[in-house]
């Protein structure tokens, strides 16, 4: 792509409407001397100047399918009737994209990029010339969407272990920063859901802590990491909070039976201190709050919740999305079509991954035409997506320099703060025999548990640390024969590792507590077992005899890393655990509390 592509495009921006060149004027001027709504008059031209379907179009934020923009890729055509993903982005007149592992989006910061690139292209050459607003589930930890080279850290509940602001908004603006040299202008985080629930199917270690307070601290912490220090959107999610569910919202619809007092206790300071720091975006739920609106819709329908509530009460005055529109939650009740009308009435202003666009588009386009959602309406929320475009430098910088990339993702600062603060964050719960920390040099290990990659770099780890490792791979449910091989391999062994990830959860992760059995029987074998949680930390309370536990919160390779220097001493475990552990099956028990950890 040619270097002189921002200025062309905002040439056509301005025959368009005069729009482009006022607002890459207003965004190189000094932040201090910006409205904070952006540029009212510019703004409002603009939207005279939009059609309907140009307006409706910035409403949708959809998912398309290839590595690159204008290669075509059959899988768009049953969603969209086009095969590239510059064609859907066009067809439509897109008001954002999102970027997932399965789509193709994200294979190397190389090719995200030249993505990036081409679809604004796409979208500043069509329509009303306006750029895309470009979003991902970088959450970090077990919501990664972008792999090594970038960087990697292990997730909000391990930060909340760490204690440290500081930590948490250098996490989000090293994040912020690589998001945005690859073209990404959002991220759909930080998560501001309060996990009071060990048993949270959906949310868990997403969460920061079960302690209103920390999690507040940190979104706080992120919120200003992600938008001043890393120039991007963050999004605060998911509104009014996920954090007491049991049932996962991609597959039902749960019910949050907190009172209006406990919901302001617990679930909606986090939400006040990310509009307090100036969040761009809040992303809603799909859940029933009954104390909130009785009416059995979900809030992300909810007109008393997201207008009443989150606008009116709270005042929050950015953009608000939904999660996405093809989770189960929010379509039990209503056809994709309807859902799209009612989230808009409601007071959403972006759709999330309509799973039905035609139907979607065509019903919000109908409903304007009817006037059941008002022009006014409309230009609300399509004024408030343009004032965030503006915002964050969208119209004047809509296109990424390929050659600068590797100058930013994942570079050897950013790798070496990543395992820094990922050192601070590992918590060794429990310690009874002093096996750690663990003298590996000429000893046999056997790595088993959870996760090839993981175990895998469990095992070498310790290999570089002189000792002779033998992995077996046992994965999440694991089976009878899978159970006897990872015995069988301890026979002969020094000491044994292994990792567990929601062994609590005998619903659906190991519906047969193969986790649990693993680990019994390994303990049965007399060797000195090392316990590494590598996701909820919880797992300890179900897991009897267990005397040497590790919670990592996170299985990337960068909190497996960490856990390998914690294990053999070369780093003293700091972290304190962000929530209670209780015991199976009697939640008002603790077994562990909310700040125990121990260390060497």
């Amino acid at each position: 792509m040619p270097q002189s592509f921002p200025s062309r495009r905002l040439v056509s921006a301005a025959l368009a409407g005069g729009l482009g060149l006022t607002l890459a004027a207003a965004s190189v001027a000094p932040a201090q001397a910006r409205e904070e709504h952006g540029p009212r008059g510019p703004l409002q031209q603009a939207l005279s100047r939009m059609s309907l379907e140009e307006k409706v179009g910035q409403l949708f934020v959809q998912n398309v399918y290839g590595s690159d923009a204008t290669t075509p890729d059959s899988r768009n055509i049953p969603l969209y009737g086009v095969a590239s993903p510059a064609e859907v982005v066009k067809k439509y007149h897109l008001g954002g994209v999102i970027y997932f592992a399965w789509t193709d989006s994200v294979k190397n910061p190389q090719q995200i990029t030249g993505l990036s690139n081409g679809l604004q292209q796409a979208a500043r050459e069509s329509g009303a010339h306006i750029p895309l607003l470009i979003g991902t589930d970088q959450e970090q930890g077990v919501v990664t969407r972008i792999g090594p080279p970038a960087t990697q850290f292990p997730g909000s509940m391990a930060l909340g272990a760490g204690r440290s602001t500081d930590d948490a908004r250098t996490a989000a603006a090293i994040t912020g920063q690589e998001l945005k040299a690859m073209g990404i202008t959002t991220d759909y985080a930080p998560d501001a859901d309060v996990n009071v629930n060990p048993l949270n199917p959906v949310i868990g270690t997403r969460s920061f802590s079960s302690h209103t307070d920390l999690v507040s601290q940190m979104v706080t912490a992120q919120v200003k990491g992600y938008q001043e220090d890393g120039g991007i959107s963050a999004t605060a999610k998911h509104f009014p909070g996920h954090g007491d569910t049991a049932t996962d919202s991609h597959t039902g619809l749960p019910v949050i039976t907190h009172t209006r007092q406990q919901w302001e206790t617990v679930d909606a300071p986090p939400f006040q201190a990310a509009i307090k720091a100036g969040v761009d975006e809040i992303m809603t739920a799909h859940l029933l709050v009954p104390a909130l609106d009785p009416s059995g819709d979900p809030a992300t329908l909810s007109k008393p919740i997201l207008t009443g509530i989150l606008r009116d009460e709270l005042h929050y005055r950015g953009v608000i999305t939904t999660d996405s529109l093809a989770m189960q939650g929010v379509r039990d009740k209503y056809g994709d079509a309807e859902v799209a009308v009612r989230a808009i009435l409601a007071g959403a202003d972006q759709l999330l991954m309509a799973p039905a666009m035609d139907d979607a588009y065509n019903a919000v386009l109908g409903a304007v035409r009817s006037g059941r959602i008002s022009q006014k309406r409309l230009d609300e929320s399509v004024g408030r997506i343009l004032t965030l475009k503006w915002k964050r430098g969208v119209f004047a910088h809509s296109w990424t320099d390929p050659a600068k990339v590797s100058g930013v993702v994942g570079t050897p600062e950013h790798l070496a703060t990543a395992n820094a603060i990922t050192d601070r964050t590992g918590t060794l719960v429990a310690n009874d025999d002093k096996t750690l920390p663990y003298a590996a040099g000429g000893k046999k290990v056997l790595v088993t548990g959870y996760g090839v990659g993981t175990t895998q770099t469990l095992a070498d780890g310790l290999a570089r640390r002189g000792a002779t490792t033998q992995t077996v791979q046992t994965g999440s449910a694991p089976s009878d024969a899978a159970i006897a091989s990872a015995v069988a391999a301890a026979a002969d062994k020094d000491a044994v590792v292994v990792t567990t990830m929601k062994a609590w959860d005998t619903t659906v992760t190991d519906p047969k507590a193969g986790q649990q059995r693993l680990v019994q029987q390994l303990l049965a074998t007399g060797k000195p077992v090392i316990v590494v949680a590598v996701r909820d930390p919880y797992d300890i309370a179900y897991l009897p005899g267990v005397k040497t536990y590790l919670a990592t919160y996170s299985y990337s390779p960068v909190a497996i890393e960490s856990a390998v220097r914690v294990i053999t001493g070369e780093v003293a475990p700091s972290g304190k655990l962000p929530v209670d552990i209780p015991a199976k099956g009697d939640p008002q028990r603790v077994l562990y509390p909310f700040g125990h950890g121990l260390t060497y």
